[in-house]
């Protein structure tokens, strides 16, 4: 029962919507396939994949801004990002949102990696010519592959936000102060040796029927602040941890292979990573709820602190799920596009210390 919980605390934690597990159908020889009768469009990678997306937002011929959203863990193309109709065609964004592999109506990627990820937003937005720079928002999870852009990619970026980026405790730059006792460290840690040298017993219990369902995570206040448990409360059908979904084995392979690439080891850490906009303002950005107990803000200042070109937001009261906000999500999107910044979630980091 605990081990259960353990597992499915990390993994569930970290989505933030139900996730379609359903493999991609066989893969036709066209570059571009168009959904009919509710199946999505997708578009075939250089590698044969192919990638499920979906628009939003204004048409993108009359878009001032273009703006590719990366999801996180166990989410899809159909994720929560409550950035109003009104706040959309006021600022004229175009919102693309995509299936990473393996999710959704994606193909999997058996040799997924940090930069097969980024490459993969390249090639979509090269696909859907959106032009030769575009912005990325990343969340929870789903902001490695921004990190990724940020490492291999810079130059096709105009902006990115990284909303409740996740950390791995593999980075050797987080101080040993912040992380010692940290029960997410720990968590993590076993989860990544679970999915890794036992995937078959993980499978197996994560889906079992014998012990009670790890839906009650959905209420606990061990990883939810209390505006998180409004959000839960107030969307229906959200679920954290679905073992209907996770029981499809080419959903559970990818989503193995998500949390091995994401807490394994990187080739790079984000504090190495040099402005790549040194003659500009900068133009990226990371949001934290202050309230977040998936992700301890305390850790998100200190990586900020070694990258002073990122601007850095916070949330008062805002926990992990800051994308089910639409005041919090407008003043993401005005900050990315227009540099706009909120007093209200500039938090005073000297007078904290």
């Amino acid at each position: 029962m605990g081990f259960k919980k353990v597992i499915g605390s990390t993994m569930g934690c970290l989505g933030l919507v139900k996730q379609p597990t359903q493999p991609a159908p066989p893969s036709e020889n066209s570059e571009f396939m168009h959904g009919k009768d509710g199946d999505s469009n997708r578009i075939r990678l250089s590698d044969g994949r192919l990638l499920a997306y979906v628009e939003r937002g204004v048409p993108k011929h009359l878009s001032n801004y273009r703006v590719v959203i990366v999801h996180g863990f166990g989410s899809s193309k159909e994720m929560k990002f409550m950035a109003s109709k009104d706040a959309l065609d006021e600022l004229k964004i175009y919102l693309l949102l995509f299936d990473r592999a393996g999710y959704g109506d994606s193909d999997p990627n058996p040799k997924r990696s940090l930069k097969s990820e980024a490459s993969d937003i390249q090639e979509l937005a090269d696909k859907l010519q959106l032009g030769s720079k575009f912005y990325v928002l990343g969340v929870s999870l789903g902001c490695y592959p921004v990190w990724g852009c940020l490492r291999w990619f810079p130059n096709r970026l105009l902006g990115s936000a990284l909303v409740v980026p996740y950390i791995n405790y593999k980075w050797t730059s987080l101080p040993r102060a912040l992380t010692k006792g940290d029960y997410r460290k720990r968590l993590s840690r076993w989860t990544l040796r679970a999915i890794r040298y036992t995937p078959g017993l993980l499978h197996w219990w994560l889906t079992q029927t014998i012990f009670p369902s790890s839906n009650v995570l959905d209420t606990n206040s061990a990883f939810f602040c209390s505006k998180d448990l409004e959000m839960v409360r107030n969307t229906p059908g959200y679920q954290l941890l679905n073992k209907n979904k996770i029981s499809n084995p080419v959903a559970f392979n990818s989503i193995r292979r998500d949390i091995m690439v994401a807490f394994g080891k990187w080739d790079f850490e984000p504090t190495e990573l040099c402005n790549p906009y040194p003659e500009m303002d900068s133009l990226v950005h990371i949001w934290q709820g202050h309230d977040d107990r998936v992700v301890p803000f305390q850790l998100q200042r200190h990586i900020c602190s070694k990258l002073p070109w990122i601007r850095y937001h916070e949330v008062p009261d805002g926990g992990h799920l800051l994308v089910y906000d639409g005041v919090v999500c407008e003043a993401i999107l005005r900050s990315l596009v227009l540099g706009e910044d909120q007093p209200l979630y500039q938090p005073d980091l000297e007078k904290d210390k």
